[in-house]
């Protein structure tokens, strides 16, 4: 059976509505019912087509994943990694001709609009600030900065200053619970969350490859965000205090000198207290054995969901279905989250608004692990998480 959470429709047909009707609201299968109705449409907004660049295809490929080069409104003008045989591959993959050996020399192309940033995390801030003062919008893999509260001050300043568009590609916040949770929150279906829970496992036999090994030993929480967008990416809410806990690892790479960072624990579980004076529980694990899962729940004053759907005094609820992609647009990866993110950020230029995982919901989500992780390192001392949201 797989560890990832059932989605509505998933569910409804595994269970059976009667079935269904007995452990959640009988509102989830009436709104479950009505939508299978009639498949909702992609409205393109413009025929105009955003020039991007796309930086980094790894050994996972993960710059070509997220179908930048399957949008009508996106043609991929050039590419780059640093390796010569992931570069090619990658212009094989995003069909685009131009190449170039570098970020930092493809962000002088004046013909790129935009940049999906999809390098090494450690470079994460730096590369996105770079393509920032270059002119260029930008979508940055996660996390938005590693384990720097200091670049996440410079990354938000470069953002203001520019007044170009960021987002982060955070995958959980297109799950398809995590899109229905944040719809039924917003609609007043949940209230206000009394407690959440995010939590992001993957364990793993061997080491996950990575440019100059920044995997090796990294500090659990200072990967957060695939938990914690199930408070963050949720409520739009903020963290505003943590008290954490390690798991000290067994392997070597956890022991005294065993890795760059310092860092001894495996695995971190930590405890925030919420903007809306709730708590939320979220963690990264690496120690549970054959576990890889990216879920989360929520539990509210007027109702809760976890993977089963929603239980709440609601009786009407809205359309949960994610936003409809444009033909040719693959769901992709991480839950069907990757088209869902390329497509919301291409928008948000078309429609010069804020992209959904803007630079004040990706610090939110990215700081308040790197706290989590010196709270650790402190035996679950209670830190202040700092905010970086614009002034009021």
């Amino acid at each position: 059976m797989s560890n990832q959470p059932m989605d509505r429709r998933d569910f409804v047909r595994s269970m059976g509505a009667g079935s269904l009707g007995a452990l959640v609201s009988g509102a989830l299968v009436a709104n479950a019912a009505e939508s299978t109705k009639a498949e909702k449409k992609w409205q393109p907004v413009s025929d105009r087509k955003i020039r991007v660049g796309i930086v980094g295809y790894g050994v996972c490929r993960f710059g070509a994943q997220f179908g930048f080069q399957d949008h009508p409104n996106v043609q991929v003008v050039a590419v780059s990694d640093l390796f010569a045989d992931r570069r090619e591959a990658l212009a094989k993959a995003c069909r685009c001709a131009k190449t170039y050996e570098s970020l930092e020399v493809l962000v002088k192309d004046p013909t790129i609009e935009a940049v999906f940033v999809a390098t090494d995390a450690p470079s994460h801030a730096r590369h996105c600030m770079e393509a920032l003062n270059h002119g260029k919008h930008v979508m940055s893999a996660v996390p938005a900065v590693l384990g720097s509260i200091e670049d996440a001050a410079q990354l938000v300043e470069t953002v203001r200053k520019t007044g170009l568009k960021y987002m982060m590609a955070e995958t959980s916040y297109y799950r398809a619970d995590c899109h229905a949770m944040r719809t039924i929150y917003r609609a007043g279906g949940l209230g206000r969350i009394v407690y959440s829970e995010g939590e992001y496992y993957h364990h793993s036999t061997s080491q996950i490859g990575s440019y100059k090994d920044w995997r090796v030993g990294l500090p659990p929480l200072w990967y957060p965000t695939h938990s914690t967008a199930y408070y963050v990416g949720v409520t739009g809410k903020r963290f505003t205090s943590v008290s954490c806990q390690g798991f000290r690892g067994a392997a070597t790479k956890y022991q005294p000198g065993g890795n760059k960072y310092n860092n001894p624990f495996a695995d971190e579980i930590a405890l925030f207290q919420t903007s809306e004076g709730g708590a939320s529980r979220m963690l990264m694990a690496h120690s549970t054995q054959g576990l890889v899962s990216e879920t989360g729940r929520v539990f509210g004053e007027r109702g809760w969901f976890d993977a089963t759907g929603y239980h709440g005094a609601e009786k009407k609820l809205p359309d949960t279905e994610r936003p409809p992609l444009p033909p040719g647009v693959a769901a992709g990866g991480h839950g069907g989250s990757h088209g869902q993110l390329t497509h919301e950020f291409i928008s948000a230029i078309l429609e010069n608004r804020q992209p959904a995982v803007s630079i004040y919901e990706a610090l939110a989500m990215t700081v308040s692990g790197i706290v989590a992780h010196q709270s650790a390192l402190k035996d679950g001392e209670s830190l202040k998480v700092p905010q970086f949201d614009p002034k009021a």
